[in-house]
């Protein structure tokens, strides 16, 4: 798992970026972003895979010369692309990239630079950002841990796009070619348990733009419906997992279970605003065992939106005020 000698022909790091139906223009920003970055062309590739968009962009990035590989599929799912991708790549790290995305060169730069000094390294996280302004040129130090120890510690980002992972820990991990939402979940939390050592930064290295057209802001009953059913879905397939496991990598899923479970009820409410809709979700969450939600001090957030759960007037006030708050990624 970690950069040796006898792999260095290899690109450090494979880019992927998953397209569909995108400005061009977004596409080619993400591009440029990767060719900021200090890598030589020898360090890095970059891998385009368009999910079947209605237009080809390839005219487009005809610039881009060697620079790129252009993979077009018929249309499966951001899933399905990213699997395809992650078996085509040679590079020694991977790293997930949205195609309406891109990185940020100073605090991604930092991230390779602790890649390239922590040679045990498996994975990188960091952070993203929604601000396109200056970013930091100064960085903390990274903190090493393993991945389980990380989840049994404290909240992780559920987007695989904010980890820079070695190939050899994703080994043959892929993500649920039918699931539409929930995928990353699924996926980060298998990647970590994997993991024997996580170097974490606090650097904002993603540059996430959020679009009224993608997935998550479809506000039509279907599409919440459809939401709602593969987060529960995935919920069960990490629970089904953590049954399985040694007791170290079970607790470490448990509580990432448990936080699924809490952003799922919050999702209901938010989602649907129906009482109806929240007392089924509850009580089908009762038959799985997931609820009521396990009484641990994970955060202050868990703890209070708990306690809230619990009983029925509670559930009237969390029914109340959360509509009312900020929708948060």
């Amino acid at each position: 798992m970690a950069i040796t000698e006898s792999i260095q022909q290899q690109p450090l790091v494979s880019f992927i970026i998953t397209y569909y139906n995108l400005p061009v223009d977004l596409l080619c920003s993400c591009i440029d972003s990767i060719l900021a970055l200090s890598l030589s062309p020898e360090e890095r590739e970059i891998i385009v895979i368009d999910d079947g968009s209605d237009l080809s962009p390839m005219n487009d990035l005809l610039k881009y010369g060697d620079d790129m590989i252009y993979v077009r599929q018929k249309n499966k799912g951001v899933s399905a692309a990213r699997n395809i991708a992650m078996d085509m790549v040679k590079g020694q790290f991977i790293q997930l990239i949205d195609g309406d995305d891109c990185l940020l060169s100073e605090p991604y730069n930092f991230c390779l630079d602790t890649l390239r000094g922590h040679r045990d390294a498996d994975i990188i996280t960091f952070d993203f950002t929604h601000k396109a302004g200056h970013a930091a040129t100064s960085f903390n130090p990274p903190i090493k841990k393993s991945g389980t120890e990380l989840m049994r510690s404290q909240n992780i980002k559920g987007s695989s796009c904010c980890y820079l992972f070695s190939k050899a820990v994703r080994s043959q991990l892929a993500f649920t070619p039918d699931l539409a939402y929930g995928e990353d979940e699924e996926f980060t939390a298998q990647l970590l348990i994997r993991a024997e050592v996580v170097y974490i930064t606090d650097v904002q290295a993603y540059l996430y733009r959020e679009r009224t057209t993608s997935a998550t802001h479809l506000a039509d009953e279907d599409s919440i419906e459809t939401r709602l059913s593969h987060n529960m879905d995935m919920i069960l397939r990490l629970n089904k997992l953590a049954d399985v496991r040694p007791y170290s990598e079970r607790i470490a899923l448990q509580r990432r279970i448990a936080q699924l479970t809490m952003d799922y009820i919050y999702n209901t409410i938010q989602l649907t605003r129906s009482e109806k809709k929240l007392n089924e979700t509850i009580s089908q969450l009762r038959k799985d065992g997931l609820f009521p939600l396990p009484d641990r001090p994970y955060s202050t957030k868990y703890t209070w939106f708990r306690r809230l759960s619990n009983n029925a007037i509670g559930r009237k006030l969390l029914l109340t005020t959360i509509p009312l708050m900020k929708k948060e990624r």
